[in-house]
């Protein structure tokens, strides 16, 4: 299980993730991660007085996952979800201080294996942990 304060829960946290984040797609699964992890609300004004799960100390990584429909019945979506949550658990370390990853599990993850989905997830977040941010990418401005 991934603890509480791991957790994405707001609609707010998850657009968020998925509009001003980064994106790694992958055959099984697309990944989205925002190494900022701030939503602009105002929750994140107040996020220790909103919040009784927050604890001391940097902000911890936050995961949410998205699993619709079309992976298959909800036996088989119950299933890659709690796959998913493990792997992502045990890479949270690795994940900025405050960031936030969406995972979006794609039709054909429905029929993987738990290693596939390993390393779909893991090659998503190298990708996504050695590239820069956008606003620090060099443009082609010097031509």
């Amino acid at each position: 299980m991934l603890p509480s304060e791991n957790r994405l829960r707001r609609r707010q946290d998850f657009a968020t993730a998925v509009k001003r984040g980064r994106r790694a797609g992958r055959p099984l699964l697309v990944v989205h991660l925002n190494r900022d992890g701030t939503t602009g609300g105002p929750a994140d004004r107040n996020s220790d007085i909103t919040s009784p799960h927050v604890a001391e100390g940097p902000p911890s990584a936050r995961a949410g996952f998205v699993v619709s429909k079309a992976v298959g019945p909800a036996v088989v979506r119950n299933l890659v979800k709690r796959r998913l949550r493990h792997l992502v658990r045990e890479r949270l370390a690795m994940l900025p201080a405050g960031s936030l990853i969406v995972v979006r599990a794609l039709p054909p993850a429905g029929a993987a294996s738990y290693l596939d989905l390993e390393q779909d997830l893991d090659a998503a977040l190298r990708r996504l942990l050695r590239a820069e941010p956008a606003a620090t990418a060099p443009t082609g401005a010097g031509r």
